[in-house]
């Protein structure tokens, strides 16, 4: 099936092409139709891209609820000086509350590494790794509302549902280990759109991202799903059952043709072949001591995501084509700025490093992209005493690894940091540039639904090329 439509009806798979061919194929349909190989294989195994990538695979660290730019990666000298005076310059026309004078970061900023780049005390550890990352500071989006903004961001829509970025790579790319999911997330939220952060949409399910537990339960108890040891049921029967499962299955797929049911049979083959990789796979126990204290698994404050940024290395190094790393639902400051601020890089700054530090000394950053930010920023003027509001009108994010120019930091907000103004980046144009990296063109990587060609960008999107290597 193509990866690539370009103004054709649906591509018709292999079992179609049987069915519809004659009776004259009955005895091929059915020889096809037994081989596991056909559904999975053709469908998720690796494709070509359309030119050379940099980069292999994907991790994203989601920071849900909206890190504010002024307090972690954009340094405004400006703001602190004119702290508490009236915003000099019109609102958006669309705010979400009421909104003060202008607020300083309570935070002190300073230069690290060879490129002198500005980060906020907070992230001491992250401040470390400049040199290999390029700062976004002149993001912006559509949408000011945690809902939308967060779908847009995963999705490129905040208002229809759409299939979600991670499940367009993996529709583009395939997988690279046929015995894990091509599209994993850990700890997703369940607000704020819920599953249709992670969702297919209307591409194949197969490709929609393979949930480990989610925003409420701790990352050590975030494993694949329905994995069992083969000890409870020896392997060769549990072979006979599922075989027997899937010739009921594929019969009627060959009598009725069902997009739902060919993702069910290929979902029973994959949990299959998981029980080879993903126990073993989960089981951090052959890290080394040094290896966890890097990622703060020493440490109950950064325990949790360091699990997290542990396990999605070792994802990426088996394979798995997109991996994403959520701390929910916590930079929604609008009051308590310095302490919760304070708190949430606490947990994620040594994490983050770490993962940077241990891809580099692997040898895998060069392979992957890591991305970090959230939905939106938050504004330099002050929302009660000590928060902050949400602002898609310019906010920061941050890239590194996978073709990426490291230390460096493009684009400006104004002053104080509300609007971008230079060199301005919109989600679609991230998405664009994350889709070139991996040597998909995202004018090329359409799908036909309801009588029209779709793309993550949708009609949107340019190619950020000053940030590539």
């Amino acid at each position: 099936m193509t990866r690539f439509c370009n103004n054709v009806s649906r591509p018709m798979n292999r079992r179609e092409m049987l069915r519809t061919s004659g009776a004259g194929f009955g005895s091929l349909a059915l020889a096809s139709l037994l081989n596991d190989e056909s559904s999975a294989a053709d469908r998720l195994a690796a494709a070509s891209p359309h030119h050379a990538p940099k980069a292999k695979q994907v991790i994203f660290l989601f920071m849900h609820g909206g890190p504010s730019q002024v307090d972690t990666f954009d340094y405004k000298p400006q703001l602190e000086r004119d702290h508490g005076k009236p915003l000099p310059f019109a609102l958006p026309r669309v705010v979400s509350a009421a909104t003060g004078n202008l607020l300083k970061s309570p935070f002190k900023f300073r230069q690290h590494g060879e490129s002198g780049a500005h980060v906020s005390e907070i992230f001491p550890h992250v401040g470390g790794c400049v040199d290999d990352m390029c700062i976004i500071n002149s993001m912006h989006g559509s949408n000011s509302r945690h809902g939308g903004a967060l779908l847009e961001l995963h999705t490129g829509s905040d208002t229809f549902v759409r299939p979600s970025m991670g499940s367009w790579i993996t529709y583009g790319l395939g997988t690279e280990n046929r015995n894990l999911p091509g599209y994993i997330t850990m700890c997703p939220t369940l607000t704020h759109g819920g599953v249709n952060a992670f969702s297919s949409g209307f591409l194949p399910a197969d490709y929609q991202g393979t949930p480990l537990g989610n925003a409420s339960i701790p990352s050590d108890k975030a494993t694949i799903p329905f994995i069992k040891n083969a000890e409870e049921t020896p392997r060769d029967l549990q072979r006979l059952e599922l075989d027997f499962l899937q010739q009921m299955n594929r019969r009627r797929l060959g009598n009725i043709g069902d997009d739902a049911l060919e993702a069910r049979i290929n979902s029973f083959e994959l949990a299959f072949r998981m029980q080879t990789d993903a126990p073993a796979l989960q089981d951090i126990g052959d890290e080394t001591e040094a290896t966890q204290k890097l990622y703060g698994l020493d440490d109950g404050k950064t325990r949790n995501f360091g699990r997290q940024c542990l396990m999605a290395r070792r994802f990426i190094e088996r394979g798995v084509r997109f991996v994403q790393c959520t701390h929910s639902y916590k930079w929604d400051q609008h009051g308590n700025l310095k302490g919760g601020h304070m708190n949430n890089a606490r947990e994620v700054d040594k994490p983050i490093a770490g993962l940077l530090r241990d891809l580099k000394a692997r040898g895998l950053l060069d392979e992957t992209l890591v991305l970090w930010g959230g939905e939106f920023g938050r504004t330099p003027v002050s929302q009660g005493n000590d928060g902050r509001d949400h602002n898609p009108q310019g906010y920061s994010m941050w890239l590194a690894g996978g073709g990426i120019r490291g230390g460096m930091k493009y684009g400006h907000t104004d002053d104080y940091g509300y609007y971008a103004v230079e060199d301005k980046v919109h989600v679609h144009d991230l998405h664009a540039t994350m889709l070139h990296l991996l040597g998909l063109d995202h004018l090329r990587l359409t799908y036909r639904f309801a009588g029209r060609d779709f793309r993550l960008t949708d009609i949107h999107g340019e190619v950020v090329h000053d940030i590539i290597a």
